[in-house]
């Protein structure tokens, strides 16, 4: 029997690009503050994995091989045949993983803040954040220590830290343990040699969760690959949203002038 195909946004229009969101996020917690500006240079295509965003929980954890044929899946419903491809977080693992077994489809290839693979250290910290998933306090002061960036977390005002830390608190997507003990466990290190696209890997130099040396892993990896850094946490989109717009909407406008 076939997989439900996956909730996602769909919008703008133009060549198609197509986006895998990190683990315990979804396609518009992670992809949505830059949704505007891709839409209007690509028909823009961002499934939820299961349990997050709009798409329901199963009880089967996917693999990284199943998550990257969903989000292929779901390009062919939208009529998505050639694309752009990026990937944040996890997301990068299964962008890398797609690229690697489609790569007729793949047109380029962005990866943010992602996964390689290979670390024990991220392997015990996605434990962690699963382990502390029913003590949601724990689960909010772990994640403001090492989502976020400690200088971004540092300059916010006292009121404004104590509404993020209980924000936090909060559900988290029913996905949640299935999809970091995922990025913990995920290694596309052996797979990067065979991508041939135009590649950009944007770091993420105060990242806590996924270190910068699992960024360098990527763009050492990947043959051609260039790498730009971020001063940033593991959130860009929320610390530095006006760096993280120009280095994507300059590699996208790139590619449209070649």
């Amino acid at each position: 029997m076939s997989a439900t195909p996956l909730a996602r946004i769909v919008q703008g229009s133009g060549p198609g690009l197509l986006l895998a969101h990190g683990a315990g996020g979804s396609a518009r917690d992670n992809w949505g503050p830059l949704l505007p500006d891709l839409a209007v240079h690509r028909t823009v295509v961002a499934p939820d994995y299961p349990g997050s965003g709009d798409s329901p929980y199963e009880a089967d954890a996917p693999t990284l091989d199943e998550l990257a044929e969903r989000l292929v899946a779901a390009a062919d419903e939208e009529g998505l045949d050639a694309f752009d491809l990026a990937g944040y977080s996890l997301g990068a693992a299964v962008a890398v993983r797609i690229a690697t077994r489609h790569p007729e489809r793949v047109r380029s290839l962005l990866l943010l803040a992602g996964v390689a693979g290979g670390s024990a250290r991220m392997r015990m910290l996605s434990d962690l954040l699963v382990d502390l998933e029913a003590r949601p306090d724990d689960l909010a002061r772990l994640m403001l220590t090492v989502v976020f960036g400690g200088s971004w977390v540092d300059a916010l005002p006292a009121d404004q830290l104590a509404g993020l830390r209980q924000a936090l608190t909060g559900p988290q997507p029913a996905g949640l343990a299935q999809q970091f003990r995922l990025a913990g466990e995920a290694d596309v290190r052996a797979e990067l040699a065979a991508i041939t696209v135009p590649t950009l890997v944007v770091g993420t130099a105060e990242d806590m969760l996924v270190p910068p040396s699992q960024h360098r892993l990527l763009a050492e990896g990947i043959p051609g690959a260039r790498f730009v850094g971020l001063p940033s946490g593991h959130l860009p989109m929320v610390e530095t949203l006006p760096e993280l717009r120009d280095v994507t909407l300059e590699f996208l406008k790139g590619l449209d002038e070649h």
